[in-house]
């Protein structure tokens, strides 16, 4: 992992069960950033992967987590750019293996509009005990627990 300090960093997600694969990237921003930018899927936006807790809770979770900083600020996403595309302060964007063709979109518009691309830092998935990633939908599914305990094995 890139250890320089960035002075803003940018992640975004859903963050609907909230899940140890959201806390290793969220964690990783905040290792590298002096500020961090959490961008959640609004009701809207995010409603399109289907059954989900609200932004508001999405939000609420995201904070109790991070109790003990102050060196971040949480927004709502009405589309998968967010503010990245339009405030030129941004330095690094944390995605994971599945978003980072978003962040690749958010430089080709951050170029074709005159600013600096963002560094992109890559987190691995975290992989539930039986080897695949945790996810919101397997969670959702009753597949498996936040921490990738399986709950019911698929037949």
């Amino acid at each position: 992992m890139n250890s320089r300090k960035y002075s803003k960093v940018a992640v975004g997600g859903t963050f609907d069960k909230f899940h140890d694969g959201h806390k290793k990237l969220l964690s990783t921003a905040f290792e590298i950033g002096d500020r961090v930018e959490i961008g959640v899927t609004s009701d809207a936006f995010g409603g399109l992967k289907g059954d989900i807790d609200s932004c508001e809770e999405r939000m609420r979770n995201l904070k109790l987590f991070f109790a003990d900083k102050t060196d971040f600020t949480i927004v709502p996403l009405e589309d998968p750019y967010g503010t990245t595309i339009y405030e030129d302060d941004f330095e690094a964007i944390v995605v994971s293996e599945e978003t980072e063709p978003t962040a690749v979109e958010i430089n080709n518009i951050r170029v074709s509009k005159g600013m600096k691309p963002l560094d992109i830092i890559v987190v691995s998935f975290v992989l539930a005990y039986d080897g695949n990633p945790i996810s919101s939908t397997r969670i959702r599914s009753g597949e498996i627990n936040q921490k990738g305990l399986i709950i019911n094995q698929k037949k």
